[in-house]
């Protein structure tokens, strides 16, 4: 498994909330949100590409940073 790291524009805990509701949609994908550095920190096999993509379907802008 790989670990990611996004930023991802989350000002409130509905933002990081919708980040949540999307990533438990995947299987096998470990996650940890740091709301107020708006990072979200991601451990999962899939490509960086398929995450951010899915990251997006939250309507916040999203950032690849790196792996981590």
């Amino acid at each position: 498994m790989s670990k990611h790291e996004f930023f991802v524009e989350m000002t409130c805990e509905g933002c990081s909330g919708a980040v949540t509701r999307v990533l438990n949609k995947l299987d096998d994908v470990k996650f940890d949100i740091d709301l107020p550095n708006k990072k979200v920190f991601i451990e999962s096999d899939k490509s960086a590409d398929d995450l951010l993509a899915v990251l997006k379907k939250t309507g916040k802008p999203v950032t690849y940073i790196g792996p981590k």
